[in-house]
């Protein structure tokens, strides 16, 4: 099979290296810019007639870069490419997947419209999921879901004396549950209960006989941090240590690491899905075996 073409959309050159180095392919480039008025210029100087494609992109703080991750995908078909498949470790527009008030539109299914027609195929890691069972609900091209729980695993067991395993709330329990059975650790999950829209109360499991474990609390996605910091300061409170945050996501909204740090949490680490400087845990090695399937199914 002739070598796959990775090009890096802005910002996922270190991300596209790594990948490229894991499925054995060729990293060409994307010469990107904008005009003056705002609009996108792309070019690749490269021949890319029968060859597979993937692009990555890392899709967090999607809007900007949605068109241009569209006209590259455009580009690359019309430069000949065979096949054209996206790596998006972060997927965005999975949050408004029901019409919750009259009137809203359903982005997760309108966005997934527009990846499906044009691509290929998609690869991405822990796609935050609520009513739709799998990828394929809402996707309509071949996809691939990545689990980045053994790498969590991995770093919680090399990283963490005595480690627990605790999810901050029930939505956190598969994540939760990946983490510890990958390394054999116990692990609780946390209770949260909303009384209004800025009341929430988190309330800790049973914790009898664990006074000697240090807390790693782990999550999907840490965006504002308020329920990472509320979890911990609950499991202070219940005599344990500071616990240390592993998440897959790291986000980090405007306040995040501010609302984090108030809290007391010093260690907090995160997946290469998004960049930042938390994102110590490369997924690379475990993206690498769904790429090389999509692309034999091509």
């Amino acid at each position: 099979m002739t070598r796959p073409v990775l090009i890096a959309l802005p910002g996922n050159d270190a991300r596209a290296d790594r990948l490229a180095a894991a499925v054995n392919g060729d990293r060409i480039a994307l010469h990107y810019r904008r005009f003056p008025d705002g609009e996108s210029y792309l070019r690749i100087d490269a021949e890319l007639t029968d060859r597979d494609v993937v692009l990555v992109a890392t899709l967090d703080r999607p809007d900007p870069k949605i068109p241009r991750l569209l006209f590259a995908a455009d580009l690359v078909r019309d430069l000949g490419a065979r096949s054209v498949l996206l790596v998006a470790p972060y997927l965005p527009y999975m949050r408004q997947d029901h019409r919750f008030h009259p009137g809203e539109a359903l982005t997760s299914v309108s966005f997934a419209e527009r990846i499906s027609a044009a691509f290929d195929g998609l690869v991405t890691v822990d796609p935050h999921l609520h009513r739709y069972p799998t990828l394929d609900a809402v996707y309509s091209i071949p996809g691939r879901v990545v689990a980045a729980a053994p790498a969590l695993a991995a770093w919680i067991a090399a990283s963490i004396e005595q480690p627990l395993v605790v999810g901050p709330d029930e939505e956190s329990e598969q994540w939760v549950r990946a983490v510890a059975e990958a390394r054999g650790l116990p692990w609780r999950v946390m209770t949260k209960q909303r009384f209004g829209d800025h009341d929430v109360r988190i309330t800790a499991p049973s914790l009898a006989g664990l006074d000697d474990r240090r807390p790693v609390l782990v999550d999907d996605i840490l965006s504002s941090g308020a329920t990472l910091a509320d979890a911990a300061r609950v499991l202070v409170e219940a005599g344990l240590p500071m616990p240390a945050c592993a998440v897959v996501h790291g986000l980090f909204g405007d306040r995040a690491r501010e609302t984090l740090a108030e809290a007391g949490i010093e260690t907090v680490v995160c997946s290469d899905t998004v960049d930042a400087p938390e994102a110590r845990i490369d997924l690379a090695e475990r993206i690498a075996p769904a790429v090389r399937e999509l692309l034999e199914s091509c």
